[in-house]
């Protein structure tokens, strides 16, 4: 009887350390698209033109807009931490939400519950700010993840670069191929640096933003893991060859 407490004790354990940030986080950004205009699926926000506004008015309120986030309004302030969680479309919401669950899991496994939210919601934050600051006269506003998870992303490739995951390659006819985490992930971010040098400073994907979040979570991870552990532990450098 007791060992069969004690082996139950052990699955709730390991259930409880499961990715649950990860999985509130894609919860929460599902259900704030789902009653939002872009879903078109909540008919408060009406159709045709007014639909239009509406949903104008909403991104407005709750994206992150550069040439206001620096007049000194607590609720502008506020507008990066509220913009993580607000997507354009399926599409956009669809493929954040892919890469924050790939990339998300073995992250957090990696930082802990508490550590992970901290880093995503402070990383992201700074990555929208950082887009604003260099688009400071620019009124388009801006929604989404893509700077806190490119943060995850980059973190990845410093805790994980051997790794293997399963990409799809346009040029390779869209076939399923796993390739080492750090190939994937260096290879997108080149493709957001040449996008953000064609794209230049003006408004549009925030390229800079994707730039921005996947240093910071490269830097951070290095700082807080990487390099420690080649301090304290030289005979354990390969600790990132871990597979998914």
């Amino acid at each position: 009887m007791l060992d069969r407490l004690i082996v139950r004790w052990q699955v709730l354990q390991e259930t409880a350390r499961g990715p649950v940030v990860v999985h509130a986080l894609i919860a929460g950004c599902c259900v704030v698209f789902l009653f939002g205009p872009a879903s078109g699926l909540n008919p408060s926000y009406g159709t045709g033109e007014r639909l239009l506004e509406t949903g104008t008015a909403y991104f407005r309120h709750w994206g992150v807009v550069p040439d206001e986030l620096f007049t000194g309004s607590a609720r502008a302030l506020l507008t990066p931490l509220t913009a993580l969680f607000v997507h354009g479309s399926w599409l956009h919401l669809l493929g954040n939400m892919l890469f924050l669950y790939v990339f998300g899991v073995m992250t957090q496994e990696r930082m802990g519950r508490q550590e992970f939210l901290v880093f995503y919601v402070c990383t992201g934050y700074l990555a929208l700010a950082a887009y604003a600051a260099a688009n400071a006269s620019s009124a388009q506003t801006l929604v989404g993840a893509s700077g806190a998870i490119s943060a995850v992303l980059g973190a990845f490739l410093c805790l994980f670069p051997r790794a293997r995951v399963t990409s799809l390659f346009p040029f390779l006819l869209f076939l399923p191929l796993r390739f080492p985490a750090w190939m994937v992930l260096l290879f997108w971010f080149a493709l957001q640096w040449v996008a953000a040098h064609r794209a230049g400073s003006g408004p549009g994907v925030a390229y800079l933003a994707h730039l921005v979040g996947f240093s910071l979570g490269f830097a951070y991870a290095w700082v807080r893991y990487r390099r420690a552990t080649r301090v304290k532990r030289p005979a354990t450098a390969t600790e990132g060859d871990s597979q998914p």
